[in-house]
């Protein structure tokens, strides 16, 4: 790519059937805004803010395509009952120029057992030694309903005017432990060899297609390295990730990596806030996190652009466009990743520090982040995602984590 054709990362772009105002994405991090599964006042408002702020598009996560799929007992997933607050949310923030995207897929290992009153999942029997739950393997017909689960949420997606899906294929989600060769010790036809154990994930994105493609944009967030010995890991990401150009399933590709089961940290890099975890999570997590947490909450040096190396070897396999993620900060970051034949950024814990932060880089590049990598924000996903730094009260005008009632 010569120097003429770098594309400007605050211009318009195409995103399959989607244009967007400019090329950086709010990237999906788990609001913790829902109310009994239902869209709430603070949910829309904390994306508003985003739009507001001026982003291209809004991730909205994260949504499960079943009951049984959900972290957390308030999460929403597809029911009749949550679609008119999701139209709410989708036309506050088209209002404010911006798209919108839904992350969807099923939690699998990492689904809270409890509060769903349903055992979890894996493409194998688990045991979970820090949040002290186990769960079953995945029969057949699991994976049909699952399958059929995805489709069906991409469809009520489009319907509540969602301008793209996010499908979760990463961090140990029941599609990624299925990649998994540590996780997955299958010997059907969903086991053994990475055509086997990418097949699920093949089937869940064909679904989707066949049910939206040409709508609305598809996305597939996949691991490139689960972070731990034995797990999913870079040369086999490459293989999948050509397959799924090959099936013709996604509009593009967002790299990501770790493992919200094993090796969480490995994503996010900095600080690993263990004392604040321990203290928002209830028993027996609590006691697991205060016994083990320094080995499943591990910290790893923080750099900008963390993610870049790796993803730059998925980049060369495939002409699909692609969407960087990791270590998102600055403008110069941003260029960067157009320069090295990305098509997107993504930013996450910038932007929760400062909602309005692309508004003001398109002011002055040379703007920097307030973001210090401390990671506090990740505990308060339990009461509403937040900078911890931040006055929460004034700085988004919304009542976070104490829901107003639901909208709709």
């Amino acid at each position: 790519m010569t120097t003429t054709e770098v594309p400007d990362v605050l211009a318009p772009a195409r995103l399959g059937p989607v244009r967007l105002r400019n090329r950086v994405i709010k990237a999906a991090t788990y609001e913790g805004l829902g109310h009994r599964s239902l869209v709430t006042r603070d949910l829309v408002d904390f994306h508003v803010a985003y739009a507001r702020g001026g982003v291209g598009m809004t991730t909205v996560a994260y949504c499960a395509v079943s009951r049984d799929g959900r972290t957390d007992r308030h999460q929403i997933h597809w029911t009749d009952e949550a679609l008119p607050g999701l139209r709410a949310l989708t036309e506050a923030v088209h209002a404010e120029g911006a798209a919108v995207a839904a992350q969807i897929g099923h939690a699998g290992p990492v689904a809270g057992a409890r509060a769903n009153r349903a055992p979890a999942l894996a493409p194998s029997a688990f045991f979970h030694t820090t949040a002290f739950t186990r769960a079953r393997e995945a029969s057949p017909d699991d994976i049909r309903r699952i399958t059929e689960a995805h489709a069906e949420a991409a469809r009520r997606a489009a319907a509540t005017g969602f301008d793209a899906v996010e499908v979760h294929l990463g961090h140990n989600y029941l599609a990624s432990s299925f990649l998994s060769p540590r996780i997955n010790r299958r010997t059907d036809r969903y086991g053994g060899s990475l055509e086997n154990r990418a097949r699920f994930a093949r089937e869940i994105m064909r679904a989707i297609h066949d049910a939206v493609g040409g709508r609305i944009a598809v996305l597939a967030k996949m691991n490139m390295d689960d972070g731990v010995p034995g797990g999913f890991w870079l040369d086999e990401a490459i293989a999948v990730a050509r397959w799924l150009e090959e099936d013709g399933t996604v509009d593009a590709l967002e790299m990501t990596a770790g493992s919200s089961l094993l090796n969480p940290m490995y994503l996010f890099k900095g600080d690993a806030p263990l004392h604040e975890f321990a203290a928002v999570m209830p028993q027996p997590a609590r006691l697991g996190v205060k016994a083990v947490g320094g080995r499943f909450l591990r910290s790893y040096p923080y750099r900008d652009a963390y993610l870049l190396e790796d993803a730059r070897q998925i980049r060369a396999a495939v002409k699909l466009p692609m969407i960087l993620l990791g270590g998102i900060t600055t403008k110069p970051v941003m260029d960067r990743a157009m320069r090295e034949g990305f098509g997107f950024v993504a930013m996450a814990r910038a932007l929760l520090r400062e909602p309005d932060l692309v508004n003001r880089l398109r002011e002055d590049a040379a703007t920097p982040s307030l973001c210090i990598h401390c990671n506090k924000c990740m505990p308060t996903n339990f009461t509403g995602t937040r900078c911890v730094l931040v006055d929460r009260t004034t700085t988004r005008g919304a009542t976070w984590g104490s829901p107003e009632g639901y909208v709709g």
